[in-house]
């Protein structure tokens, strides 16, 4: 998933995880974390093996650590990455889109060597 418009300025610099949110992103998150009434969700981006290309993105609120994470804080939350997925999105970008032709968080990610159709996944 690539977004095709400028990458609003990410609400912190990438440290831990390597990857970052925009203030977009981040308030929806936020947002998301506020419906749900709970303190001890975190948002955790992991890249799984599928799609078209042979990997994807998964977004998620879990509760769970995991051995090996790595995390960076920001106001409110928490953005967690595996240790397998924190080579995958080194200087990504995630974002919160909400536009007539697409809604959702999109990340924006200088390793991907390309996507196909689905838009989910990369290679």
């Amino acid at each position: 998933m690539t977004s095709t418009e400028t990458t609003p300025e990410a609400t912190e610099a990438p440290v831990a995880t390597g990857a970052s949110l925009t203030a977009n992103a981040a308030e929806k998150v936020k947002n998301l974390l506020a419906q749900e009434e709970r303190d001890d969700l975190r948002l955790r981006v992991a890249v799984q093996p599928g799609g078209c290309s042979g990997l994807r993105y998964q977004l998620f609120f879990d509760e769970r650590s995991l051995d090996g994470d790595q995390t960076t804080a920001y106001d409110g939350f928490e953005l967690v990455i595996d240790r397998m997925s924190v080579p995958y999105l080194v200087g990504a970008s995630i974002d919160f889109v909400d536009r007539i032709d697409a809604q959702g968080f999109t990340i924006d990610n200088p390793n991907a060597g390309g996507s196909c159709a689905c838009g989910d996944s990369f290679h």
